[in-house]
């Protein structure tokens, strides 16, 4: 194992010995997929690491990715161990279970229900979808997932691999998939029209494309910088040792920021319009930039980019800040800042409204907006409920 990704066998048996096994449980309650971080715990205070990791695979189709990138605003925040001393880091106690005790021949599939007949397609491969796939299953249905890129994960595949290595993905992937004639993968295959799916013998549809629509900068000049989205798939392509600009402050801006440190780039810097404590990041972003000396410009907004005779971008920036509640320019504040090699707009995106008909219904961010996995699970599993109900409705 990583033992930068993993806990290492002491960490891992000191976070376990902490639980306090508290009777009603409030990091059960706190997770959005109801895994039982008591339960499984207990379980491996025993010994009894098989039962330990059909807890987890019992409620969460992703278990070891979700404890690796899970944030600490769920379970963690509910553990009682915050009052004495500070909370089990129980995402990774998940992740170090999975990946030191889960194999094929302890672990066990559910029984899965006679098939009801009806087949159901799932656009998109991210977590919501692999969700929604996984109950769906449990349900008695034949599942088709149709995936537009060649592999996946979904925006998973984003996240750097120094944070979540992606052959985590496909191992959780494998011991729901591998040997599962109720299930077909069609990678490579983007669906525009998810009702045209409804006129080739699909009795349902699951929408869980994710994000498409990144929020742009609409300043002059936007045409020199580049799309997270675009970083993120193929950050190596755009490997420079010069200096790195991400506008932006959430953890996907904090992500491109490590990723071009840790491709080489000499200076890395963060431009967010807010203050620090504003940040949409978790702890552990927060300590990563620290790590790899990410500098962090705040009450800062970018207004303008321009391309230098050299080829490197200048940009123009203003001050801002808080006056009556509300984030302002500084007026007079305009300076330039040259000599970047690279700039990433890192914003986020945004959520085109979608309407669930009977037999079409959305999932994950493409209906809520970026979330963290764990709520993306929680959607993909309530649209296959809801799927479900609609279906049985309409056959009545």
């Amino acid at each position: 194992m990583n033992k930068k990704t993993y806990l290492t066998n002491a960490q891992f048996k000191a976070e376990l010995s902490r639980c306090l096994q508290c009777r009603n449980k409030p990091c059960t309650n706190a997770c959005p997929v109801s895994c039982s971080p008591q339960e499984f715990i207990a379980h491996a205070l025993k010994g009894e690491y098989t039962e330990a990791v059909e807890s987890i695979c019992r409620r969460n189709p992703m278990g070891q990715t979700c404890g690796l990138i899970c944030p600490e605003t769920f379970c963690m925040k509910a553990c009682l161990r915050t009052n004495l001393d500070s909370p089990i880091n129980i995402p990774r106690v998940q992740a170090a279970l999975l990946e030191k005790y889960r194999t094929k021949e302890t672990f066990r599939r559910p029984d899965y229900p006679p098939l009801n007949g009806k087949n159901i397609a799932v656009i998109g491969a991210g977590p919501a979808g692999i969700a929604a796939c996984w109950n769906l299953l449990k349900l008695g249905y034949k599942i088709t997932i149709f995936e537009g890129f060649d592999k996946i994960g979904g925006a998973l595949n984003l996240i750097p691999e120094t944070r979540l290595p992606h052959d985590v993905i496909v191992k959780d992937w494998s011991f729901l998939a591998d040997g599962n004639d109720r299930i077909e993968l069609k990678l490579n295959t983007p669906v525009k029209d998810p009702s045209e799916l409804l006129l080739q013998n699909f009795d349902g549809v699951i929408v869980a494309t994710g994000e498409s629509n990144f929020i742009k900068l609409g300043i002059e000049g936007e045409e020199h910088a580049l799309p997270y989205t675009e970083y993120l798939r193929r950050h190596k392509k755009y490997a420079t040792e010069g200096n790195v600009a991400v506008v932006g402050g959430g953890s996907v801006a904090s992500d491109c920021a490590v990723s071009a440190k840790n491709d080489g780039a000499e200076n890395v810097e963060m431009f967010v319009r807010r203050r620090i404590s504003d940040m949409r990041i978790t702890n552990a972003d927060r300590k990563e930039l620290l790590e790899h000396n990410i500098d962090i410009t705040t009450m800062t907004k970018v207004v303008k980019i321009a391309r230098q005779k050299d080829g490197r971008l200048t940009l123009f920036t203003v001050k801002t800040r808080f006056k009556d509640g509300r984030l302002e320019d500084i007026p007079g504040t305009i300076i330039p800042r040259p000599d970047f090699s690279l700039v990433i707009e890192a914003l986020g995106s945004t959520v085109t409204p979608k309407n669930d008909s009977p037999r079409i219904i959305y999932a994950g961010d493409c209906k809520n907006g970026g979330s963290t996995i764990v709520e993306a699970l929680a959607s993909g599993i309530d649209a296959s409920q809801k799927l479900d109900a609609g279906l049985n409705a309409f056959a009545k």
